[in-house]
């Protein structure tokens, strides 16, 4: 029975136990490599678990350290061929009557094999499926507990310097493709456990899954809810069902007898509270209680998470611009994020794994930077399907933040195979995926991976990986919106540098001509923050960048095209000679702040044809010299952040300029806008248009914006100059919104002329602030 004004969501609840005899013992661990699968290995090292094989080896062998410094990296080259095992003893605990012991791990990368006092029981390709194996038969008094790690995928492609073709070794695997190499990231491909790991007691009768369905009304006012336990040996047992609401009081309390015809709770929630993400409502979560009881009504299990009740689709952006009324087989696609009937404009950036041995990641430092991806009024971040999947805590804390989540799988810029063999462990690693993210109210976008639709990965619609996971997005959460990869047709990637020499055009120059219903990667790159700098470039190496340093193993030449990511000819182009590194960082930060600030405002002027704006990338894996990120390794932010935030604020008053350098004599002549993302009107207001320059200001027009509805830009005169002579390089545009400094916003633009100062921003431009001052 078709029904349009109802919309049914399902959930799976992953379960977080908490009774005594269910929390996972941490267990120790030791490392050995060997060359053959079976090789005996001549010494043993400690291990950290979670970690990486390379850490290890690096603390038993004292290499040298810190592996980031300098070329250190370059002394795990030789482990991508060799095998490494980790093992661990433990005593047969004294379990009680229906008591099971289980090994359990979140993550072990990438393809390996468990074994039990010599028995293998395991085997497994693939590190975002859960490993849950009840050990409870194969137990001895005392048990020695072994993985054998295999040596990294390939296909045979050798590494050569300057090239990106290494990253093909990933196209037949479910391997992150990213740690083969990119212009961000060294060739280092880590191995090893990677997540928490360890023994775990379960009775015999336990819970394996909680499914939530719910129904809501067309209003979003309403959910009818639907509770469908599954388990082992649960039959006879009781289930009480506790749901509080955001402000934890009790709106839901069932309880229920199982047996194979009743293990279901059923109930109609009214005036319910709706997730919003950031920037539009607050992220309402609820907390669902699950305990299952014994015949005695004692808490064998509890099993608690938390559900977002919210509706997302991907829609038609508006303004649509179709060349034809026939059908045809190709044409924009839908990019427009609607969230609980209201479009959303979303800002924010790429994610990609904040460090690069992905095993040293903690809750802490995902809450760091997400807590930063919120203060700068980010709404979304894009999961890049280079990278990994993160640990269960990141979308926990998206949830509770209201930072939507576009989530590919791992898959990026290669043409992945058809082979049944790949495709049977894609399906495994996928249905992983999909089981454990989807419970997620963050979670707004499915994607298949990155680049895929291109000359240089050469994938289409009919790839079977990309049939395959578009099957099981439907099969196992239809609700979210999926689509093949970013690019599609109508999207924009790129362009990546300031200034384009064979366009000689700048970033202002470019985006203003540009027309997209999504920006989903664009980036200005910049040099890291001096302290940054210098804690990984020897002294020696530090100025000026040269070749065959860390300069370029890090990132800042050589690295996407021979200049990038540092662009020095950009740099003296507009700046002339730069004879230290501490201008050197300065000037080239200030290019990102500017070309970042024009990016994002530019994409939200051309709301509502575009929908979306997000940055190549937000933070970096392991300390870069140049690149695009806006926080520098291991958590340093850059001054384009604070720019990059006050381009993303819900109102401000925007200016289109027509190029970044100036000479006296042009006319300066600037579109005036009022952006509006936020659902409230917009009352009426006064804005001046200032030109400061040479401890001078200029009023260049007084713009009375009128009225506008929730949601609406708009567009008002333009304001026009005639560039005077000036004896300094940098001057500045300035809004002023009267009674509303909030919506404020500056512009730092460059003069060239004979005879002029060369000065720098104050600190306070670093800072974000749009009051102007130089640094004398």
């Amino acid at each position: 029975m078709k029904n349009n004004n109802r919309l049914i969501i399902f959930i799976i609840l992953s379960m977080y136990t908490i009774n005594a005899t269910s929390q996972l013992q941490s267990m120790d661990w030791q490392i050995a490599y060997h060359k053959e699968e079976t090789g005996q290995p001549d010494k043993w090292f400690t291990a950290q678990v979670p970690g990486a094989v390379q850490l290890d080896v690096m603390r038993g062998e004292q290499y040298a350290q810190p592996w980031w410094y300098g070329d250190n990296f370059h002394q795990f080259d030789w482990m991508e061929s060799w095998y490494f095992t980790y093992k661990t003893h433990f005593k047969k605990p004294a379990l009680k009557s229906g008591e099971r012991l289980f090994f359990f791990s979140k993550g072990i990368d990438y393809q390996f094999k468990i074994y039990l006092n010599n028995q293998k029981i395991w085997e497994q390709e693939g590190m975002f499926t859960y490993v849950d194996l009840d050990l409870t038969n194969y137990l001895e008094r005392e048990n020695e507990l072994k993985i054998v790690v295999m040596p990294i995928p390939t296909i045979g492609v050798m590494f050569e310097k300057g090239k990106e073709t290494y990253r093909q070794n990933a196209r037949e695997s479910a391997k992150p493709a990213v740690s083969y190499g990119w212009d961000w990231h060294p060739r280092l491909v880590t191995r090893g456990i990677w997540d928490e790991t360890g023994l775990i007691v379960r009775n015999q009768s336990h819970l394996s899954d909680v499914n939530v369905d719910y129904i809501l009304n067309a209003a979003l006012t309403n959910a009818d809810i639907s509770l469908e336990i599954e388990g082992n040996e649960i039959a006879g047992k009781g289930i009480r069902w506790v749901l509080k609401d955001p402000e934890g009081k009790i709106v839901v309390e069932k309880q229920l007898q199982l047996n194979e015809d009743n293990s279901s709770i059923h109930h109609s929630l009214h005036e319910i509270k709706l997730w919003w993400p950031n920037g539009y409502g607050d992220p309402s979560l609820y907390t669902s209680d699950v305990f299952l009881l014994d015949k005695n009504e004692r808490i064998v299990e509890q099993h608690t998470r938390k559900i977002g009740f919210r509706k997302v689709r991907l829609i038609v952006n508006e303004k649509l611009r179709e060349e034809s009324s026939f059908p045809k087989t190709r044409s924009v696609a839908p990019i427009s994020l609607e969230i609980n009937n209201r479009r959303i404009f979303a800002k924010g950036s790429n994610w990609v794994h904040p460090e690069l041995f992905v095993g040293l990641i903690t809750p802490e430092l995902y809450r760091k930077q997400l807590i930063l991806a919120k203060e700068a009024n980010f709404n979304i971040l894009r999961i890049w399907g280079g990278g990994i999947t993160n640990k269960e805590v990141f979308y926990d804390i998206c949830d509770e933040l209201g930072i939507m989540v576009w989530q590919e799988f791992p898959l990026a810029c290669n043409n992945y195979t058809d082979d049944d063999k790949y495709l049977k462990v894609l399906e495994q690693e996928a249905r992983s995926i999909i089981g454990r993210i989807r419970k997620h109210p963050c979670l707004a976008i499915w994607s298949g991976g990155n680049e895929l639709f291109n000359s240089w990965s050469g994938m289409t619609d009919q790839s079977f990986a990309l049939r395959l996971l578009n099957r099981l997005c439907y099969e196992l959460d239809r609700h979210t919106p999926f689509i093949y990869t970013s690019p599609l047709y109508g999207i924009g990637h790129g362009h990546y540098l300031f200034y384009d020499k064979n366009r000689d055009e700048d970033v202002f120059q470019w985006m203003a001509r540009a027309e997209n219903t999504a920006y989903t990667e664009f980036a200005v790159p910049a040099a890291a923050n001096v302290e940054v700098l210098k804690s990984f470039i020897p002294d020696e190496e530090l100025y000026p960048p040269k070749l065959n340093t860390a300069w370029e193993s890090h990132h800042a030449m050589g690295a996407w095209q021979a200049d990038s990511w540092l662009d020095m000819p950009t740099l003296e182009k507009y700046f002339g000679k730069i004879k230290t590194v501490e201008k050197l960082v300065a000037y080239s930060q200030l290019l990102q702040c500017e070309g970042l600030k024009f990016i994002y405002e530019e994409a939200r002027r051309q709301k509502p044809y575009c929908s979306m704006a997000l940055s190549w990338c937000y933070q970096e894996p392991w300390p870069s010299a140049a690149n695009n990120s806006l926080i520098n390794w291991p958590n340093e932010i850059k001054p384009a952040y604070h720019h990059v935030a006050n381009a993303c604020r819900p109102v401000l008053a925007s200016a289109r300029i027509p190029k970044f350098e100036w000479n006296a004599g042009e006319v300066l002549s600037c579109d005036l806008y009022m952006l509006n993302d936020s659902y409230r009107s917009l009352e009426k207001s006064k804005m001046e248009v200032v030109m400061q320059y040479d401890d001078k200001e200029i009023l260049l027009l007084t713009w009375d914006c009128p009225a506008a509805d929730s949601s609406r830009n708009i567009e008002g005169p333009a304001a026009t100059i005639v560039i005077p002579a000036m004896k300094r390089d940098l001057f500045t545009l300035s809004l002023k919104v009267k009674g509303k400094p909030e919506y404020n916003s500056s512009y730092l633009l460059l003069y060239s002329g004979e005879k002029i100062k060369r000065h720098l921003p104050s600190e306070a431009y670093y800072r974000g602030e749009t009051e102007f001052s130089y640094n004398e």
